[in-house]
């Protein structure tokens, strides 16, 4: 198997936040989910990605090539969409693009043009005066508009309402199937994957926790949920993490399976989802 983005050993310390030993492969044809709670991570390895913060360790290679050495024939090949847009304020529309349309040889207007339509956005308006949701949807023309071969994009979905985020989930998995891009999307809106990503990388404070096919997590992580005395007498397989509340506790597991057969009084045991896993794994002491 091919791969678009390769990263090993990834390290970036900051004053109270370390990115550790962060290591996952990004499949060439793919759409992969980075999720993690907010401060997680994900934002600092897009950035390492497109080599705009200097790491500690670790190697990135973007395409089979190291992303500083041939950091600037990989950013051709690459449709990147920020949180936080940023882009001259008094400048309109039409005249961003112009200025970065050349920096593209595979530059398509007509796409462009068709896209801006698509999204309602007015040419002439400066870019200080849109919504933030415009600002995100203009950022996310300029990424589609270069026939890029690998679309990175740091939760484009802020500030989106609900139909627009729809369509562009729709717009990705076209994509990625028509034309065989690739895609690393990371979020903390956990359902905007549910249904397109293929992979799943859960970062969460600053470790890998798994980097796995979708399906896979899926079907073998789920939620046990018992009577209050559940933990103190059952050991439970792939224990993940747990809540309590006044009618009795909920366990998550890796290993759905295996904990399926736990001898106890009376539970029953769930498929989690990634919203579930991110809760049950952000909650501090009482996760492992």
């Amino acid at each position: 198997m091919e791969y678009a983005i390769e990263v090993k050993g990834l390290r970036k310390e900051y004053k109270g936040f370390n990115l550790q030993d962060v290591s996952f492969r990004v499949p060439q044809g793919y759409i992969m989910g980075l999720i993690g709670p907010n401060g997680a991570g994900k934002t600092t390895i897009i950035k390492l990605i497109m080599n705009l913060l200097i790491r500690k360790a670790g190697e990135i290679r973007v395409f089979g090539k190291d992303n500083i050495q041939h950091e600037a024939e990989i950013k051709e090949r690459i449709g990147f969409v920020y949180d936080i847009p940023h882009f001259y304020e008094d400048v309109n529309l039409k005249n961003l693009a112009s200025a970065m349309s050349p920096f593209y040889s595979k530059w398509d207007n007509r796409l462009f043009l068709k896209l801006i339509d698509e999204f309602e956005l007015p040419l002439a308006k400066k870019f200080k005066k849109l919504s933030h949701g415009m600002k995100m949807k203009f950022s996310l023309a300029l990424a589609l508009s270069h026939d890029a071969d690998l679309i990175l994009m740091d939760e484009p979905t802020s500030g989106l309402d609900p139909v627009f985020r729809q369509d562009l989930m729709d717009r990705l998995s076209k994509m990625m199937l028509d034309e065989g891009k690739t895609v690393l999307f990371s979020t903390h809106i956990t359902s905007d994957l549910e249904r397109i990503a293929d992979f799943i990388t859960f970062i969460n404070d600053g470790e890998i926790v798994f980097s796995s096919k979708r399906q896979d997590i899926l079907e073998n992580w789920g939620v046990i949920k018992a009577g209050q005395d559940f933990l103190e007498h059952s050991k439970i397989p792939g224990f993940k993490g747990y809540r309590k509340s006044d009618f009795g506790v909920e366990v998550l597991t890796s290993e759905i399976k295996k904990a399926a057969a736990v001898s106890s009084s009376d539970y029953v045991i769930e498929k989690a989802n990634l919203e579930d896993i991110m809760y049950f794994m952000g909650r501090g002491d009482q996760n492992v």
